[in-house]
């Protein structure tokens, strides 16, 4: 069973549905207690850094997080929620996140004029092997809404990049996390794809 975590935070419904479309057990669910109930885990996230690790850690989510990534079950965090992984965002002020992927959160740096939010379908390029990308070709489209990008210390992590205004990370991995800076719910046919992938997933 699949379970998507409702911070306050998130587009829930959309992932929900993206996973009910190809019948992968799923529910959200917003009690931090019941998280051994799930073999995998989604974190959700539309907002800013701030206000999401604000509201994880109001609401005694990070140590459920962190039992869950420890027993080697699989963890998908999606735009926000992949940007919670690292170690800081300096969205707002700087702020500590969950530290499980070491890195900053900052504001994209854009050349051409090009506008903010990064909001439409681009390109994944420089994609490497991985569980959760199989069956998923090079330079496929996927669908972004975002201002700040993820700058992981080790570059082993990032699994796939896109450019917009410049070259950014769009994939990050480690172990049993995954994450994506696009939203797989809203990118069918290849979104759909990876998070049937991620149900198959082990987490290795």
């Amino acid at each position: 069973m699949i379970g998507i975590i409702d911070y306050g935070l998130g587009n829930l419904s959309s992932v929900l549905n993206a996973f009910d479309s190809i019948n992968c057990p799923a529910e959200i669910f917003d009690n931090p207690k019941n998280i051994k109930k799930y073999n995998h885990l989604v974190l959700p996230g539309v907002g800013s850094f701030e206000a999401g690790i604000k509201a994880l850690k109001t609401k005694n989510w990070p140590e459920a997080i962190y039992e869950h990534t420890e027993l080697k079950k699989p963890l998908l965090g999606i735009c926000l929620g992949m940007q919670l992984f690292f170690s800081r965002g300096e969205e707002y002020g700087v702020h500590e996140g969950l530290g499980l992927i070491k890195g900053v959160v900052k504001k994209m740096q854009l050349k051409n004029h090009l506008k903010l939010p990064h909001v439409g379908w681009n390109n994944l390029v420089n994609m490497k092997s991985h569980s959760l990308l199989k069956g998923i070709n090079d330079n496929i489209d996927f669908y972004f809404v975002h201002s700040h990008v993820c700058y992981p210390e080790n570059n082993d992590s990032i699994l796939a990049e896109c450019n917009y205004g410049g070259t950014f990370t769009a994939c990050v991995s480690k172990k049993n996390i995954f994450g994506t800076q696009f939203h797989p719910e809203k990118s069918a046919p290849s979104g759909i794809i990876l998070l049937k992938n991620f149900y198959n997933w082990q987490g290795s």
